[in-house]
């Protein structure tokens, strides 16, 4: 089956602002389609070559925190981050977005996940830690935007709780705690597709529930 070739000439800015920018892309006579995206016109996804693609680093990444305590079963870090969007505290995997430094980086999704992980939790990854690629670029929702994700895995072991903090969030992040989940709990949160406080999540948020539970 033959697909549409969009070319970068049949690509019109209809917005471009700081953090968002909207395209226009006219893949055929008379044919149009919109694409939300944080991208530049040049390196948008739908002009990529098949190459370009296969090779192309996500926007950001999504990491699956499993916290290894001493006597303890493992336990799936959550926060709770509030959502601009949805206007709620939405229960959340440690994620963010790729910054330039990263992509220059041996591994970009690796040195990613790590500096989010400080970030939001104020672990810093040690020698014996563990992250692992699970997904390299997974598509947020393709029918609007080329916004990408990869999903990772951390394995974070702990001899107590003492450095897990929420100050050193950057920019527009907000968080209100965290939870540690058990397998058991992160099922129910799973089967049920609400928090403890019976609001509902992200698919990020499943996903990543999904990965714990079937580990």
């Amino acid at each position: 089956m033959s697909k549409p070739v969009i070319k970068k000439e049949q690509v019109k800015t209809l917005c471009d602002a700081k953090y968002i920018r909207l395209y226009d892309l006219q893949y055929a006579e008379g044919k149009h389609y919109f694409d939300a995206t944080r991208r530049e016109a040049d390196k948008i996804v739908a002009v990529k070559t098949d190459a370009e693609f296969q090779s192309m680093l996500p926007d950001a990444v999504t990491i699956a925190v499993i916290l290894h305590l001493p006597g303890e079963e493992p336990k799936l870090l959550l926060n709770y981050e509030y959502r601009y969007p949805v206007g709620q505290f939405l229960l959340s995997p440690v994620a963010g977005l790729l910054d330039p430094e990263d992509a220059a980086e041996e591994n970009p999704l690796r040195a990613a996940a790590a500096r989010e992980i400080f970030e939001e939790t104020g672990i810093r990854m040690q020698e014996e830690d563990r992250i692992t690629v699970l997904n390299p670029c997974a598509f947020s929702s393709p029918g609007m935007t080329d916004e990408s994700n990869a999903f990772l895995a951390a394995d974070v072991y702990l001899s107590d709780l003492t450095s897990l903090c929420q100050t050193n969030a950057v920019g527009t992040e907000v968080f209100n705690g965290t939870e540690l989940v058990t397998k058991d709990e992160a099922k129910k949160l799973y089967e049920s597709g609400r928090d403890r406080f019976g609001n509902t999540y992200s698919l990020a948020t499943w996903a990543v529930l999904g990965y714990f539970c079937a580990r």
